[in-house]
Order: C-alpha cells, then structure tokens, then sequence
C-alpha cells in the first residue's frame, strides 16, 4: 500500500533492455527503466504479439546495432570549421544526411568532448543525441511498415519504455 501511495522510497528501478523481431524480419530494440519486470516484460511481449512480432532473447538483435551519437547541423554550416573541429574532439566522422542535414558520428565514449567542443567554437547544432544505429536495415513494403510502426507507438507508449530503436527501412510514402 505504502508503494502504491508513492510513500516507499525502497522500490527498486531496474534498467532492461528488450529484444525482438517485427513484422517483415525488423529487428528491434526496447530500453525500459521498471520497478516491476514482470508488467514490463508482459507488456511489451503483448506489444510484439499483437503486431506479428516475437520477443527474443538477450543478444537475438543487439548486434546489429551500434550505441553512437549524431550531432545534425542545418544545411548552410560552415563544413571545413564543423569537420575540423570535430575530428579534432574525436568524432568518428562527417558527411551529409538527408533532408538537407549534416551529421556527426562519434562514438558513445566521446560524445559529451564532441558536443562540447563544438559549443565552445560556436557552432549551433539542431539536435544531438547517443542512439543504437543499426548496421544492417530491412526493406518494407507499405503493409508491414504500418504494422511495425503501430507496434513501435504502442511500445513508446509504455509508460516504463524508454526509447525504442529498429532497423526498419521505411518505404518513401511513410516518411513524414
């Protein structure tokens, strides 16, 4: 009762990481924060259940991913700066993304001296973030796109689920 009235400060948290395939093949990861692994586990089993997926065992698709951070900077940057300075704090690499977008890859270790530097040069980022990048992505039809993406919305609407990262290729039309 006291817990359940937020009065017990003993509750432990656990930080667990779920692995599994979607509709079509999609590998997908699942990162929670729980004070109860037993709703968590069954919730998010339900999740890959109800859309065609399977929840899988520990090390069934983490290797296809690789924890990094992206640093994306807005088209219009001064590039040779941008690359300079951040090779220099040791990023991995810089190249052109999408949508008009140059990105940043360093690895999970030296992410915060990237950042860092950057801000101290004066350089304005659009977002930074530590993701897990898949190595490999798997192509989808529209069909099976949707189906994977109803799952991931109903997995990030877990209130234990932290973030959710697939190797999904989505199909042109369901970008947005």
């Amino acid at each position: 009762i006291k817990r359940g009235a937020g009065g017990d400060d003993d509750g432990n948290v656990e930080e667990i990481t779920y692995e599994g395939y979607g509709k079509g093949g999609v590998a997908v990861l699942v990162e929670t924060m729980t004070d109860n692994v037993n709703r968590t586990v069954a919730e998010v089993r339900h999740a890959f259940s109800k859309f065609a997926g399977n929840l899988g065992t520990s090390g069934s698709v983490a290797f296809l991913f690789t924890k990094r951070g992206e640093i994306f900077f807005e088209a219009g940057v001064d590039e040779e700066k941008l690359m300079e300075v951040a090779l220099e704090a040791g990023a991995e690499d810089v190249e052109e993304a999408g949508d008009g977008f140059v990105v940043i890859t360093a690895p999970d270790k030296s992410f915060g001296e990237v950042v860092d530097a950057l801000r101290e040069a004066g350089l304005e980022f659009a977002e930074a973030e530590v993701t897990m990048h898949p190595s490999t992505e798997v192509e989808m039809d529209a069909d099976t796109a949707e189906t994977v993406q109803k799952m991931i919305d109903m997995l990030e609407d877990l209130d234990d689920v932290q973030n959710v990262y697939t190797n999904a290729s989505w199909p042109a039309e369901e970008e947005e």
